[in-house]
């Protein structure tokens, strides 16, 4: 095995799932977000002799996030259409409880499916952003690297996100209560 794939395989192959992640919540899609990790995971490869530093991760979030726009731009381009919705969320994301309770782990699997779909009717940038986060647990400066936007506009959009988010769940959870009334 050749040094660089060596290298590539220990730097960046541990953060696929994280790859993964962020495509299925940009995208909204599955079969779109495959498609989009394995052409990152390729330039990726290709680029990687012009990698340096030793975190990939921000390196490789930053390529899927520009292959998921160029996707986009081209199926608006080629389509003119949205990109396509699955359910309005993404699949996998959906964590289930734990509890040995039944009824526990039902609400627990409605509030997390809940939060999938207030996450998944963010815009773009502030979804990716929270997600990059939340899920992913990069640092404000590693999400700016990813997005290419400044660290203050990185902290601005984490904090509309979380508020729209807020707002969202909070609306949600009153329309609910009025419609039990």
């Amino acid at each position: 095995m050749d040094e660089k794939r060596r290298r590539f395989e220990a730097l960046a192959l541990p953060h696929l799932d994280a790859a993964t992640n962020l495509a299925r919540w940009l995208a909204r899609s599955s079969a779109d977000a495959d498609d989009i990790v394995q052409e990152a995971m390729l330039r990726a490869f290709r680029g990687f002799d012009t990698f340096r530093g030793s975190d990939a991760k921000p390196w490789l979030l930053a390529i899927v996030r520009n292959c998921f726009l160029s996707a986009a731009s081209r199926t608006r381009r080629n389509a003119h259409m949205p990109l396509p919705d699955d359910d309005g969320s993404p699949q996998d994301a959906a964590l289930v409880s734990g509890v040995p309770n039944p009824e526990q782990a039902t609400i627990g699997a409605d509030q997390s499916r809940k939060l999938d779909r207030v996450i998944a009717a963010l815009p773009l940038e502030f979804r990716e952003v929270l997600i990059l986060r939340e899920l992913e647990d990069l640092s404000y400066r590693d999400i700016s690297i990813v997005t290419g936007a400044p660290l203050g506009t990185v902290m601005s959009r984490l904090s509309r996100a979380r508020a729209l988010a807020k707002e969202k769940w909070l609306t949600d959870v009153e329309g609910v209560r009025h419609g039990m009334q």
